[in-house]
């Protein structure tokens, strides 16, 4: 599943590396763009982008009407955005993943990261959930830290050389996005649930 943000990217990049490290074929990563409510234009097309630079499958489902339904189905008032209408969309995201997984024989690589583990900051039965987690001991301020080496050695990442400058300028928008689980509707646009608004800064918190 990939966001736009910082975790998912990073998994991406992980994946991209492995892969080719391996002599994989990188169209067998499997990355699927599900927007909902909170889901903005920005993330979503960074996403995207990033996904076809790297040659990778990309696939978008928009899980609105999903979440939808399963409002209709629990009486959830869809205008009320308190934590069922948030994790509904997660727990949604994640039985898609996984049922895609099943359909390709393949595993959902998770994305959730040491700092979000270790404060608790994830859907119970969403996010945290996967098949395999590759990024569960290295904290969120590492993974910037990551990202931003994969901005100097975008050889390692890329088979088209000719598609650098691209890369470079989607990972350094990815970098500057703030950190949102996306799942409160935007304000104009923009984001309008802030991670370290919630948490507090989390160079402090991986300290």
């Amino acid at each position: 599943g990939v966001s736009g943000g910082l975790d998912s990217t990073a998994t991406l990049l992980f994946l991209i590396l492995s892969f080719r490290m391996h002599g994989m074929p990188i169209n067998n990563i499997y990355a699927f763009s599900l927007p909902c409510f909170g889901t903005t234009g920005h993330t979503k097309g960074n996403a995207i982008t990033l996904c076809k630079l790297l040659g990778c499958s990309i696939e978008e489902i928009d899980i609105k009407n999903a979440v939808t339904q399963h409002f209709k189905d629990i009486a959830q008032d869809e205008r009320t955005e308190d934590v069922t209408f948030e994790n509904a969309q997660a727990r949604e995201r994640t039985q898609v993943l996984m049922d895609k997984a099943n359909q390709k024989k393949a595993i959902v690589i998770g994305s959730s990261d040491l700092s979000e583990i270790a404060l608790g900051f994830s859907t119970f039965n969403g996010d945290h959930m996967s098949m395999y987690n590759i990024l569960s001991s290295i904290p969120k301020t590492v993974l910037k830290h990551c990202i931003e080496y994969a901005i100097s050695m975008p050889e390692m990442f890329l088979q088209d050389m000719q598609k650098e400058k691209q890369f470079k300028d989607v990972l350094i928008s990815i970098l500057e996005t703030p950190i949102s689980p996306e799942l409160l509707r935007p304000q104009n646009e923009k984001i309008a649930q802030k991670t370290e608004d919630i948490l507090g800064s989390y160079e402090l918190q991986d300290f």
